[in-house]
């Protein structure tokens, strides 16, 4: 599935006119004629998700500085590409400190939207995948930290946020590396536990002889080797939740102890003397098929009925395909910042292959298989010889398949963007270069040179702030406050 860009503009022609443009660099344009429209486009939790905005500026009503006021209010991280037809320096000022990514003159040209868009969404996917990994350290996952545009997972993602609601046992089913435990943080997260501890248990990883010990916890003495007390990891998450990886490969004699500990709300040391009172939220999840092992007498039914109140079964990669294009746009951001590689997307013929494969291990498999390509690709590009790996579907002519490419990283935009798209407030230098004196002869004040210089920095480099700060040597802050200074002695030089 597409990107998905929201266009927002009142003039129907321009409206028209970007989303064609929009539809030919390949992404799905979601139109709105106001500004009111399109804050209710990104607030309402029933339409499809929205990756960038093309936002008008000059528009009746609200206003497209109106509208950034109110995404930043909302708190929501979608990148927006501002456009207007009056190119000033004040507008674009106000628009990037408001919270714009870029910022375009009308009309736009093809190249220039083109590139405009692929940075928007290369930024923002990894400021997403890096938000992901801090929520995720710092225990604040969310639904909104789930990577996913697939129609099967939707009722998934509805159900799962009920469940976030309520202290309703959830058992969560699929196969290995699909985000069990991601769904299980994500629940947590938009809790009223949130606040309170996630701990997590991989049941399968514990010997047997100390699964009751790391789950109930053990008095000192209590068998050998226990030097010191421990007081266990349903005590460990009073008041939070518990979260019990590969529940089905508890041990029968320590299933009924976790059918006591549910039932009564208090669990027993090993050695322990008298229970003590939990207040733990249970989550659960197996590859395995519970009903199963229960049928086999692997697995105890009345437990079985006490996890499974509310199931919830997570589809595999190879049943939501939709998600792979969007899952590996995320995956290279990170892994191309955390290894300095400088890769500029995946080849269509690549993408294809991909979006083709199984996937056995799923999205854990998915990220491994980027990260190692990252690390191991001598090009700029990923290509069909950097996955080497499993075999794809073949296409029903017996041709080779052909997707779309996936780029992140425009290499060559510059040379395609014209200058004339770039909003100044006054005439460029020429080509002979900058001139050191007045009409009158005199030597300019340094003051004007200055602002010429930066005038001439922002058209060389297509407008993009972050590149001209870094070319004049001068930092973001620094840039846009001369620009704001340059734009007020303008505004005074005209009053007068």
């Amino acid at each position: 599935m597409a990107a998905t860009i929201l266009i927002a503009d009142d003039d129907a022609v321009q409206r028209r006119l970007v989303e064609n443009m929009v539809q030919k660099c390949g992404y799905e344009p979601l139109v709105v004629d106001s500004g009111d429209a399109a804050i209710a486009a990104l607030t309402a939790s029933e339409t499809q998700a929205i990756d960038a905005v093309v936002l008008d500026l000059v528009m009746p009503g609200l206003d497209g500085l109106g509208v950034l006021a109110k995404i930043r209010e909302a708190g929501l991280t979608v990148p927006v590409i501002v456009q207007t037809a009056h190119g000033g320096i004040d507008n674009v000022v106000s628009a990037m400190r408001a919270g714009a990514q870029d910022f375009v003159v009308k009309p736009v040209g093809f190249e220039r939207l083109q590139v405009s868009l692929r940075n928007a969404l290369n930024a923002s996917a990894l400021k997403g995948e890096l938000q992901r990994i801090r929520h995720s350290r710092e225990g604040r996952l969310t639904f909104s930290d789930i990577i996913t545009r697939s129609e099967a997972m939707a009722g998934v993602l509805r159900t799962a946020q009920k469940a976030a609601s309520s202290t309703i046992p959830v058992l969560i089913e699929g196969e290995s590396g699909v985000g069990k435990e991601l769904f299980a943080r994500a629940i947590h997260g938009s809790s009223e536990r949130k606040a309170r501890p996630f701990v997590a248990v991989n049941c399968g990883a514990i010997p047997d002889n100390l699964v009751e010990s790391i789950l109930f916890g053990h008095e000192k003495g209590a068998f050998t080797g226990a030097t010191e007390r421990h007081q266990g990891k349903f005590v460990e998450a009073h008041g939070g939740t518990l979260f019990l990886d590969e529940v089905g490969e508890l041990p029968l004699a320590t299933q009924v102890k976790l059918l006591r500990a549910l039932q009564e709300g208090t669990v027993e040391a090993v050695g322990g003397r008298k229970p003590v009172k939990v207040d733990v939220r249970i989550i659960s999840a197996t590859n395995r098929k519970l009903l199963d092992l229960v049928k086999g007498g692997q697995f105890r039914e009345d437990l079985f009925y006490r996890l499974h109140v509310l199931p919830l079964t997570i589809p595999a990669l190879r049943q939501r395909r939709e998600d792979i294009p969007h899952l590996l746009r995320h995956f290279l951001a990170r892994f191309c910042a955390e290894e300095n590689r400088n890769i500029t997307g995946i080849s269509g013929e690549a993408m294809a292959h991909l979006s083709q494969l199984d996937w056995p291990g799923n999205i854990r498999q998915l990220e491994n298989t980027v990260y190692r390509a990252v690390v191991m690709s001598d090009g700029d590009q990923l290509g069909l010889a950097d996955f080497p790996q499993g075999t794809a579907h073949p296409a029903p002519d017996g041709k080779s398949l052909q997707g779309e490419p996936l780029v992140v990283s425009p290499s060559t935009a510059p040379a395609m963007i014209s200058g004339n798209e770039i909003p100044v407030a006054t005439s460029l230098p020429t080509a002979g270069g900058l001139s050191m004196l007045n009409a009158a002869g005199e030597v300019r004040p340094l003051e004007d040179l200055e602002n010429e210089i930066i005038r001439f920095a922002i058209s060389h480099y297509r407008g993009q702030m972050s590149e001209v700060a870094r070319r004049l040597k001068i930092g973001r802050s620094t840039l846009y406050r001369k620009l704001d200074e340059a734009a007020a002695g303008a505004r005074a030089s005209d009053a007068t």
